[in-house]
């Protein structure tokens, strides 16, 4: 037997040294589209059911609905009236090219007035098209699809809620408005003062018709208020004229009066004159005090230079003197007349002292001419603010004398207000009167049919193609998605690289599940299927290179749960192990559900069980089979305690005398998750082969019971994945097994 390896630090299973064999599958990360491929041949009836109810479902809509035709209509909305006249009309809005003026143009199209009016032009209260005939209650799939989706479009459509019944309108009339809105839809053109009428009928002539009235009666009330407006302004207008002229003659009167009483007239002309004067001295005085803020900002910025020992070339007047920048030029010029003279002749040369004499002289007359400059700016200041002064003077004389006349004006002033108030306003509404006449009488629409509607020669929807190929589309894209999350969902194991890369043990084989006649050959020996036979023959193999030690070798076999095939795995590898040339004891110590004996149709008494409580002797319960190197020792009876029994030192001392007789000890035990046999068993054997049902047993579930040998010491061989279906899913597990392979087996003698 092989050496076992000892037990990791870090709780990682320890497993009997396994060469495994080549082409069990790549069992890498890496996902092809084979892959995929595979996962949608698996599920394919439940793809083909979610196509075709989509299918079918698109086409009872689409076949059973009633065509709809739409007709459209597009009308411009200008934000401005035509100028036609040139003054404001009364409708006038400040606000007509904002976004609300356009929502509300958007409203009043939806609104029930303007049905009211469409359905007034057209007679069509009593119209089949919103009023059903007596005793319909005719309902269809079709229908019922169609107004939903009209409901959901209407939804999304531009607008807000519905607008609520007038308090006028019949039930009767209610209902027909309300019929005729749920065809209509209104759809501005994004970027563009275009607005599309849309309505929709089962026939194409209403709504062509209901389009274009809409539209026109739109325009109609449009103009209709327009004028309304107008008039309503022209007969207000009129009253406050009447109003307005009594005024004006009252006032007008009593300012007569007072001129006659207080000699106004010359009251007038004195006023007039004072009130010239101190105009104009308040205008002088303003100008010299803006003189004087000009002068005093020049005069400080120069003191401020002055008394930080700052140079003067800075400030602006000097800055900007043209005699002071030519004296510099002609000062730079000779300094650098020097500076090339000084690099060839000496301080004392003639010509040397010639031209530091000439630099002193034009030095000199630059700080006189920039002192006069500092010396004019001063004076300046001193002018100015005198000047200032003195206006001020004079101003403060003049408001003195005009207060001494105000006492004398103030009755005179208020009266002469009032009659030019009076008359303004006369004016005014007399100009504004005239305007609102014309305007009323030149009616200009801000509004348009850019585009009529036309009839429409096929209906709009349903589109039959269309909705057939979106539904083909969708029914795909569903059964691929449902497709792809029940497997996602699906946590059992399935193949051989989830066996490896989930559970963590090695791969030993793959068993095909057998289906019909097939199933009533469960040995080998019987002559089954070939690639059954075969997948055994390649399990042995995985085992007997599992170990290069010589001696017995006790292997328990069991599962996750029942149902998973553990007593056909033992059956057959015990059978294969046999027609290898080696001696096989199969033992079953399965003593809750014994299968082994009707497998083999051997008798199940004495057994082990008998064995173990000392019923009977080892040389009376095994029985050999009719496979040549093979016995079988069946249960035995069925013992209360089963777990006490395998757990006892008696079953691990007869376990290692058997090694010395056999070169292999099968032992069939219960599930893991069911009782806890199999994990007593697996402690005293030397290797465990773990059987995982394919699409059968959940990872989760495999590795709590993983977790429970792993507990009892157990060394493991491999896993084995059986009734793997090959028949139904071959596709699915052509990367592990393709059908040539049976017609290969088929040819090929057998062991």
């Amino acid at each position: 037997m092989a050496e076992q390896t000892p037990r990791e630090p870090d709780g990682q299973r320890p497993r009997i040294e396994f060469a495994p064999s080549a082409g069990h599958g790549s069992g890498g990360g890496e996902i092809h589209l084979s892959d995929y491929l595979k996962v949608v041949y698996k599920r394919r009836w439940t793809a083909l059911a979610v196509f075709l109810i989509v299918v079918m479902g698109a086409a009872v809509y689409t076949f059973t609905r009633t065509p709809m035709y739409v007709a459209k209509a597009e009308v411009l909305i200008n934000a401005e009236n035509p100028d036609v006249v040139s003054f404001k009309g009364v409708t006038d809005d400040q606000n007509k090219g904002s976004l609300d003026y356009y929502q509300t143009q958007y409203q009043i199209l939806r609104s029930r007035a303007l049905a009211r009016r469409t359905i007034d032009a057209l007679h069509l209260w009593n119209s089949p098209l919103f009023v059903p005939p007596p005793g319909h209650h005719a309902f269809s799939l079709g229908a019922a699809m169609g107004w939903m989706a009209h409901a959901a479009s209407g939804l999304l459509s531009q607008g807000g809620p519905a607008e609520p019944p007038a308090a006028d309108e019949t039930a009767e009339q209610s209902r027909v408005i309300n019929a005729f809105l749920q065809g209509l839809t209104i759809s501005p053109v994004q970027n563009s003062r275009l607005v599309d009428i849309e309505y929709e009928a089962t026939q194409a002539g209403p709504a062509t018709d209901v389009a274009n009235t809409l539209a026109q009666q739109y325009i109609a009330q449009n103009q209709a208020l327009r004028t309304a407006a107008s008039d309503q302004a022209e007969s207000f207008l009129t009253q406050q004229l009447d109003a307005q002229r009594k005024q004006v003659e009252a006032s007008e009167a009593a300012l007569q009066q007072y001129r006659e009483q207080h000699n106004a007239l010359s009251l007038e002309d004195r006023q007039n004159i004072v009130v010239q004067k101190l105009s104009d001295l308040n205008t002088a005085v303003t100008q010299a005090k803006t003189n004087r803020l000009q002068k005093e900002a020049l005069y400080d910025q120069l003191t401020s230079l002055e008394k930080q020992h700052q140079p003067l070339d800075t400030f602006p007047a000097i800055l900007n003197d043209p005699y002071i920048q030519q004296e510099k030029a002609n000062l730079a010029a000779l300094q650098q007349q020097k500076a090339q003279m000084a690099a060839k002749l000496g301080p004392r040369h003639p010509d040397m002292i010639k031209i530091s004499t000439a630099i002193r002289i034009e030095q000199a007359k630059l700080q006189g001419e920039i002192q006069k400059v500092v010396a004019a700016v001063k004076n300046d200041y001193l002018a100015a603010k005198a000047q200032e002064d003195s206006l001020n003077q004079a101003l403060d004389q003049q408001k003195q004398d005009a207060m001494s006349l105000n006492s004398k004006a103030i009755g005179y002033g208020v009266l002469q207000r009032d009659a030019q108030t009076n008359r303004q306003i006369f004016e005014s509404l007399l100009q504004r009167a005239k305007e609102t006449g014309i305007s009323g009488q030149v009616i200009a629409s801000n509004v348009r049919i850019v585009d009529p509607a036309e009839r429409p020669l096929a209906p709009a929807y349903p589109k039959k193609t269309t909705n057939m190929l979106l539904a083909m589309l969708g029914g795909l894209t569903l059964s691929l998605g449902v497709v792809f999350f029940f497997e996602y969902m699906d946590n059992r194991i399935k193949t051989p690289d989830e066996l490896k890369a989930q559970l963590g043990l090695p791969y030993l084989g793959m068993v095909p599940a057998l289906f019909g006649e097939q199933g009533q050959s469960l040995l080998i020996s019987n002559g089954g299927p070939a690639n059954f036979s075969e997948a055994f023959r390649g399990i042995r193999t995985s085992v007997l290179f599992s170990s290069a030690e010589e001696g017995g070798k006790s292997v328990a076999i069991t599962s996750t749960g029942p149902g998973e095939g553990k007593t056909v795995v033992a059956s057959n590898l015990a059978v294969a192990l046999a027609q290898a040339g080696q001696r096989v004891l199969l033992i079953d110590a399965d003593m809750r559900k014994p299968r082994v004996a009707s497998v083999f149709g051997i008798k199940q008494e004495p057994g082990l069980s008998n064995v173990l409580v000392g019923n009977a002797q080892a040389s009376e319960a095994v029985q050999k089979s009719a496979v040549a190197g093979l016995w079988i020792l069946p249960c035995g009876h069925h013992p209360p305690n089963p777990s006490e029994l395998l757990g006892a030192r008696r079953f691990k001392d007869f376990l290692a005398t058997l090694t010395s007789h056999f070169d292999w000890i099968i032992l069939d035990t219960p599930p893991v998750m069911a009782v806890t046999d199999a994990a007593i068993v697996s402690h005293v054997t030397h290797g465990v082969i773990y059987v995982v049902g394919a699409e059968m047993t959940s990872r989760h579930a495999a590795l709590r019971a993983l977790e429970q040998l792993d507990g009892a010491k157990a060394q493991f061989v491999g896993a084995v994945l059986n009734r793997v279906d090959l028949q139904h899913n071959g596709y699915y597990y052509s990367q592990y097994y393709r059908r040539e392979y049976a017609e290969y087996y088929a040819g090929t003698s057998t062991d």
